[in-house]
């Protein structure tokens, strides 16, 4: 049995032959890059840098052949923009507090503080404030709060949406080939990392891919505005719900059947 048989198999309320696997597939299954280093080095594989895909939480891309050798039955189909709103492309070598050697994107630019802090500028912008903050000796960022004054008589839905935005042309062209790649030459299971229907997600409510984040941005702030101004929050959502529906229509012609999860 393919892993891809297992997988659907499995989400078809099927019994398989053994339980699926995941590794690194998604946000919420992945491993931390100084991790992988040394999960690479416990199965014999050469060492080599190790690419972060997911910069928040500084996640590795798990190669198909870690994937292969651990019996992993799925593979992630993931935006190439991050959370900091630069592209993963143009990989560049950096290095962890603990010496791990990694490769981020040419737009992952950072400065250390004062306090021996790494410091994250949104789509590698230094002409505006830093997004994120990863602690000395720390292992993941923290997203920095850049809440302006709030005017509450004229809070604007529109201002804070201005981060849900359609998929460009290259968005998809990328979908396309990547997952026509990962179908055509492997037999695992696709997960397509859609990733744009959490309403209120925490993580992106500070803004950490925007420049200049607009609205109601402190996660406090913004919790008890669903008591003070929930019709601000409700079409909040609703321009959100409408840029993830057109967007999910965008995804499916660019990836059609392919994926599974």
């Amino acid at each position: 049995m393919t892993s891809r048989e297992r997988v659907r198999l499995a989400i078809q309320h099927r019994e398989p032959d053994r339980v699926p696997l995941d590794l690194g597939a998604t946000p919420v299954t992945g491993i931390a890059a100084s991790t992988y280093a040394e999960l690479r080095q416990a199965l014999g594989f050469a060492p080599t840098p190790v690419k972060v895909w997911e910069p928040f939480q500084i996640l590795a891309e798990v190669e198909l052949e870690v994937l292969q050798k651990l019996g992993v039955d799925v593979i992630g189909l993931n935006s190439p923009v991050t959370m900091f709103g630069y592209r993963n492309e143009n990989w560049k070598p950096w290095k962890l507090f603990d010496g791990t050697e990694v490769l981020v994107g040419e737009k992952f630019v950072v400065r250390e503080d004062e306090k021996g802090d790494i410091l994250i500028y949104p789509q590698g912008d230094t002409s505006v404030p830093p997004s994120g903050r990863l602690p000395k000796g720390g292992f993941y960022f923290d997203a920095i709060i850049r809440q302006q004054p709030i005017d509450e008589a004229h809070l604007d839905p529109q201002e804070f949406a201005e981060q849900y935005t359609l998929y460009t042309d290259e968005d998809l062209e990328y979908f396309q080939r990547t997952v026509d790649q990962l179908y055509y030459n492997t037999d695992l299971s696709i997960v397509g990392g859609f990733w744009q229907g959490g309403f209120g997600d925490i993580a992106q409510v500070p803004g950490p891919g925007l420049k200049h984040p607009k609205g109601i941005r402190d996660p406090q702030e913004w919790y008890i505005a669903h008591v003070t101004h929930p019709n601000y929050i409700y079409e909040i959502f609703a321009i959100q719900c409408e840029v993830a529906l057109e967007n999910l229509k965008l995804y499916y012609q660019a990836v059609g059947d392919k994926i599974d999860v």
